[in-house]
């Protein structure tokens, strides 16, 4: 779990709940992970006695200063007596990451006070070959490797440092080294490295003493220095100024009526959209999240850009006010577009391709597969649509029309079964199967949709026509294909078990409110209301903490046999946009408005949402934040403002 990320587009800066920085991402957001994961620690000595914040004894309460991306932590620590006031945040025009820490005597008495700080670099992913010095010329300590240095100061100067060897033999770093309260003064260490700095000062009785710890970012050592020199000269206060304000400016800057909201649920609206705004890389990806603890489970992680969680968060940020950051992601998805017209499962920051487990070989039947989800290529023309609806930027979507709009919709035209008219088989939003999906097909129509209505936008009517036709037919095969009259609802897929036979899938999936929210049938249709009613029968939870579960017997992090899975944060928002879209009465609308109160309260202290929460005790799962948790929550308050407005 990530509790209080921050960041610039640059230089993303995450911490655990024991307020330990955890993950150092630079120069992309998601993106060369500095830190692989493990802990920078931070401790205080007091009269001879020693302890990290980590340990047990402390008491953390992790927040952000109200709309900023300004943390607000405070540390107490009742037998040392002490407690620590600290605010972290990264410069918006520089990669530098700034911690404010104000130490307190809570015992009545002068004391001798030694803090701590620990860096565990692991430069490019990994610890081989780094190199951590102590630079006289700065008074500061770099760590670097090729074209990534890493400087880190106090001001006040630091009084003593240690450079060493860590996770090498009986080696465990140079933290182990200022538990006794002294530091060995290393100037420098090669190969697998750490370093520890400590600042000493006097603690007067009941009174309290503040300084200041940067780490500069950079591609040499020459634009450390700059930016450690600028952090001087200015002084480290300043940026904090300079920071809250801005944060502040960005998430008001719309003005938005957020109507009869409760403080509670505007505080968290505004959370929502700056925590979207630390997961998106200057360059345009959206990044689903950058949480690196899922890495020791699934070797993998949650930091790539997939194309349907972008398109879905592009279109939040586009409701909330935000278009410029969704014309860069589509600007993005122009770049990462295979010439055929399609996205791959998902993509690196940069827009190099991700790692998949999609195969290109159908083993099965001996013949080549198109690799993809292919309703992330459809949601992107959904959203570029609702984007031009809102913005009218008819000449961004001028740009866009031959290189990516015209490409994808021939794609989704043409990639169906010439017989049923539905698409071909691909992979699920899920990732776990193969087939025809109800999601999949309910997308392909609001992306053919939105296509016929660009090609209208540009006078290609022939196109407009095409696209058109091939939208009805695939709804017309929805009715006949995909729906079931015997049980009163909608399959949620024609699976693909390795031949050409395709079967159907009975399992209640939340994924089918597609099949009113891309407008393919009217959210009153009988048959939407039977599907809808499956989900809450089948998926709304009974336990104390409530929420929906994906799908019926998901295996993915259960974590009890009693339920059918774990509730998921943008399931059950996808519940509350039904009850938005069926309510005729404001009165109607309160189910929703139970369910956005639901996800502001199943947060983490600090505002962060997960992906998914444990059914039986309430506690978060999976990664920290979840964009796509965040957007959904924002995009859903803006559909229930919409419907109120509306009533």
């Amino acid at each position: 779990m990530r509790d209080i990320p921050v960041g610039n587009g640059n230089l993303l800066v995450t911490f655990d709940d024991k307020y330990q920085i955890r993950d150092i991402y630079f120069p992309h957001v998601g993106q060369e992970n500095h830190t692989e994961g493990f802990p920078f620690r931070f401790g205080i000595w007091i009269d001879g006695v020693f302890s990290w914040v980590f340990e047990d004894g402390w008491n953390r309460d992790l927040h952000y200063l109200p709309g900023t991306l300004v943390t607000n932590v405070t540390l107490i620590n009742d037998k040392l007596a002490v407690e620590l006031v600290c605010s972290d945040t990264v410069a918006g025009r520089e990669n530098i990451y700034l911690r404010r820490i104000n130490v307190r005597d809570l015992s009545g008495k002068s004391r001798e006070v030694r803090v701590f700080l620990h860096q565990d670099f692991r430069i490019y992913e990994n610890k081989v070959g780094d190199t951590a010095f102590f630079d006289p010329d700065n008074g500061a300590i770099i760590h670097y490797k090729k074209h990534r240095y890493f400087l880190i100061n106090t001001q006040p100067s630091f009084d003593s440092f240690a450079t060493g060897r860590k996770a090498f033999r009986n080696n465990e770093g140079t933290w182990r080294d200022a538990e006794d309260g002294d530091l060995a003064n290393g100037p420098i260490t090669e190969g697998s490295v750490d370093s520890t700095i400590g600042v000493n000062f006097k603690l007067d009785a009941s009174v309290s003493h503040a300084f200041y710890y940067w780490i500069a970012a950079g591609a040499s050592q020459n634009e450390v220095d700059q930016l450690n020199s600028h952090a001087l000269e200015r002084g480290p206060e300043k940026y904090f100024g300079e920071t809250e304000y801005y944060w502040r400016e960005w998430v008001n800057k719309n003005g938005t009526d957020l109507g009869d909201l409760s403080e509670d649920l505007v505080r968290f609206y505004k959370r929502s959209l700056l925590m979207i705004r630390t997961q998106i890389d200057h360059g345009g990806a959206i990044i689903a999240a950058n949480d690196s603890d899922v890495t020791e489970r699934a070797t993998d992680n949650y930091s790539y850009s997939w194309m349907r969680d972008g398109s879905f968060v592009a279109n939040a940020l586009d409701c909330a006010g935000y278009p410029d950051i969704s014309r860069k992601f589509f600007e993005f998805c122009e770049r990462c577009m295979h010439p055929n017209g399609y996205f791959f499962q998902k993509y690196n920051p940069d827009g190099t391709l991700g790692s998949s487990w999609h195969p290109r070989w159908d083993n099965y039947r001996k013949v080549a597969m198109v690799p993809i989800q292919e309703d992330e290529t459809a949601l992107v023309l959904w959203a570029l649509w609702r984007h031009f609806e809102k913005e009218g930027d008819v000449e961004f979507v001028k740009k866009l029309y031959g290189s990516m709009i015209v490409p994808c919709s021939d794609f989704l035209e043409q990639f169906r079964d010439a017989e049923t008219k539905l698409p071909e088989p691909s992979w699920n939003l899920w990732e776990d199967r193969l087939g025809v999906h109800t999601f999949t097909c309910a997308t392909g129509v609001a992306g053919l949709r939105a296509a016929a209505n660009f090609a209208e936008l540009f006078k290609d009517s022939d196109k407009a026509a095409k696209y058109s036709k091939a939208a009805d037919e695939i709804v017309e095969a929805m009715r006949t294909q995909l729906y079931s009259v015997e049980l009163g609802r909608f399959l949620r897929s024609l699976q693909s078990n390795g031949g050409d036979v395709l079967t159907p899938d009975t399992t209640v999936d939340a994924s089918l409110f597609a099949v009113f929210y891309f407008d393919c049938f009217a959210a009153d249709d009988a048959m939407v209301a039977g599907t809808m009613q499956a989900i809450k029968d089948n998926l709304l939870l009974t336990t104390e903490f409530g929420g929906v579960a994906r799908f019926e017997n998901d295996g993915y992090m259960r974590v009890s046999e009693d339920v059918t899975g774990n509730p998921w944060f943008i399931c059950t928002l996808w519940l509350a946009e039904y009850y938005i879209a069926i309510a005729k009465t404001t009165e109607e609308l309160k189910p929703a408005l139970d369910i956005l109160e639901w996800t502001a309260k199943r947060a983490l202290p600090s505002g962060v949402l997960a992906e998914q929460i444990d059914p039986l005790t309430g506690e978060p799962i999976s990664v920290s934040p979840l964009t796509w948790s965040h957007s959904t929550f924002v995009a859903t308050v803006h559909g229930y403002l919409d419907k109120l407005k509306g009533l």
